[in-house]
C-alpha cells in the first residue's frame, strides 16, 4: 500500500473510474490505482475533487491536510472510523497517574536507548572521544530513570539527553560542507535543523495517521501537553522512532552529498532556513525508503518495515489502554 505525497502548488486530484489522476500541470498527469493508496498526505494549496474525496471516504484512505512545510491542519476520515469505546477507555486513562507515568517512563527510555544505539553504531570505527562521552552520559540517564517517580523528572531527563545527543550527532557529519552543533527548531536556522524538522514533521504525520487508522484518539497524550488542543499521542508514540527513522536517514543524505547547500533558501521573514521546493522530492523518497526499510521487532518473529514497526508500537499502547499490559517501547537492534 502507497503513500501519495501531493507537493506541487496547483495541482489537483481527480478520480477516474478505479484510478486517482494527479494532475501535476497541464502536460503532467500521474494515475494510481486507489487499491493501492492507504493515506495521501496534502502539502499547501492542493484541490482534491468531490469524486476523489469520496473514494478516500468509501476506501478508508486517510487525508492528512498539512500547510506548505508539512504543520498538520487537518484530517479527512470515514465515519467508519469512529471508535466511540476506544476514546471513553482513553479518556479514563488519561485521568490515572499511574498508567501515564509508566508510558512516559517507556517512552522516554525508548528514545534515550535509540539515540545511544545510533551513536554506538555509527562511531564504531571512528572513535571520536566526544561522542563516547556523549554515550556514557546517556548511560548515566538511563540507570535514573530508574528511580524518578514523576514525569517532570522524565522530561528533563529527556532533556538532558538531547543535550547530551545532538552535539555527538553534530561529529557524525562528514561533509565538509556541512556543520551542526545544537538543536534549533522554531525556525530552523541551518541545513541540518532544516532536514532535522521537515523529517520529525513527517514521521510525526506518518504517526498520527496510524493511530487514527487504529481507532485511537491522537490527543489524548501522556508525554507531552499544552494549552492548545493538539494530537499529543502522535508527538509521544513518535519519540522512540526519530534517531533510528530521521536522523540516521538525514546523516545519510548529507555524509553521501544527495543534497548540497544549493538546495536550502533562507525566509526572510523569520531567518528560518528550509529545503527549497524541488528538493523535497529527494528528501521524501529517501524518508519514504526509510519508512520501507525492514528492521526487527520483538512482537513477530520476521522483519517488519519500520512503519509496520510504528504500527506494532500502536497496538502495544492500545494493548496497554485496554488490558493494563504494561507499554514497552521500540528499541531498535545494535
Amino acid at each position: 500500500m502507497a503513500t501519495i505525497y501531493l507537493l506541487e502548488q496547483g495541482t489537483c486530484l481527480q478520480k477516474e473510474q478505479l484510478r486517482f489522476i494527479i494532475q501535476i500541470s497541464q502536460n503532467q498527469k500521474l494515475e494510481v490505482p486507489i487499491r493501492e493508496v492507504e493515506r495521501i498526505l496534502v502539502f499547501g494549496n492542493i484541490q482534491l475533487t468531490t469524486p476523489a474525496i469520496n473514494a478516500c471516504l468509501q476506501n478508508n484512505i486517510l487525508v492528512l491536510f498539512l500547510n506548505q512545510i508539512g504543520h498538520y491542519n487537518g484530517h479527512l476520515w470515514s465515519l467508519g472510523g469512529v471508535h466511540l469505546n476506544n476514546e471513553m477507555i482513553q479518556i479514563d486513562r488519561h485521568k490515572e497517574p499511574k498508567f501515564q507515568f509508566q508510558v512516559c517512563q517507556a517512552i522516554v527510555w525508548g528514545k534515550l536507548t535509540n539515540s545511544k544505539r545510533l551513536l554506538m553504531r555509527l562511531n564504531r570505527r571512528r572513535k571520536v572521544s566526544e561522542i563516547d562521552r556523549a554515550i556514557l552520559g546517556i548511560d548515566l540517564d538511563l540507570e535514573r530513570l530508574e528511580s524518578v517517580d514523576s514525569i517532570d523528572q522524565l522530561r528533563g531527563y529527556e532533556g538532558i539527553g538531547a543535550a547530551r545527543y545532538f552535539p555527538a550527532f553534530g561529529q557524525l557529519i562528514t561533509n565538509e560542507n556541512f556543520r551542526f552543533s545544537q538543536r534549533h527548531r522554531q525556525p530552523p536556522t541551518d541545513p541540518i535543523n532544516s532536514l532535522l524538522s521537515f523529517g520529525y514533521t513527517i514521521l510525526f504525520n506518518n504517526v498520527l495517521s496510524l493511530i487514527i487508522a487504529e481507532g485511537l484518539s491522537p490527543y489524548f497524550g501522556n508525554f507531552h501537553y499544552g494549552e492548545r488542543d493538539k494530537p499529543y499521542l502522535a508527538f509521544d508514540l513518535m519519540e522512540e522512532f526519530r534517531a533510528p527513522i530521521v536522523d540516521g536517514m538525514v546523516l545519510k543524505i548529507i555524509n553521501n552529498s544527495l543534497l548540497t547547500p544549493n538546495d536550502f533558501e533562507t525566509v526572510a521573514s523569520n531567518g528560518g532556513v528550509y529545503l527549497n521546493h524541488s528538493s523535497r522530492r529527494i528528501f521524501l523518497k529517501e524518508l519514504e525508503m526509510r519508512m520501507n526499510k525492514m528492521v526487527s521487532h520483538s512482537d513477530v518473529q520476521s522483519p517488519v518495515t519500520y512503519r509496520q514497526a510504528i504500527q506494532l508500537q500502536i497496538r502495544r499502547y492500545k494493548q496497554s489502554l485496554l488490558s493494563s499490559v504494561p507499554y514497552e517501547s521500540f528499541l531498535r537492534t545494535m
